[in-house]
């Protein structure tokens, strides 16, 4: 068994091992974000967002070939972290630009308000970059980074 550890840390890379403790990193964070099918009991923000932050921490660490899908699932993590975290019990969504009683969107200068499926169109992506806007703002970054 020792000559198989021995062989084994001959081959063995630290980059190895960074990506593979990142990759651990960013399973276990979503696991306590509730992500992938985890029982309720184990959900719990501050793990959730330690794994964040080692990740974080580790990212500049990683080999370049490795690098970039692992940053596009610490976004989705960090992402989801931001929904989670902004989630209140019995809080509904933010209230939509353009609902109920508010005024027509204006057309363009010198053209009238927007048509009935221009003025949806316009009222939908005005949700989606509230949406966007909101999410980055909860997105939470250590101290100096």
């Amino acid at each position: 068994m020792r000559a198989m550890m021995e062989e084994q840390l001959r081959t063995l890379r630290a980059e190895d091992v960074v990506v593979q403790s990142v990759i651990t990193l960013l399973n276990l964070g979503g696991r306590r974000l509730g992500l992938g099918g985890g029982a309720p009991e184990e959900r719990d923000l501050g793990q959730a967002r330690l794994a964040i932050d080692a990740v974080r921490a580790l990212a500049p660490l990683l080999p370049p070939e490795d690098a970039e899908p692992i940053r596009g699932a610490l976004t989705q993590l960090q992402m989801a972290y931001a929904r989670e975290a902004g989630a209140a019990p019995g809080a509904g969504p933010p209230p939509a630009p353009g609902g109920p009683g508010s005024p027509p969107a204006p057309g363009p200068a010198g053209r009238p308000p927007a048509q009935p499926g221009e003025r949806e169109e316009a009222e939908r992506r005005a949700r989606e970059e509230a949406e966007r806007a909101k999410a980055r703002s909860k997105i939470w970054t250590p101290p100096g980074a």
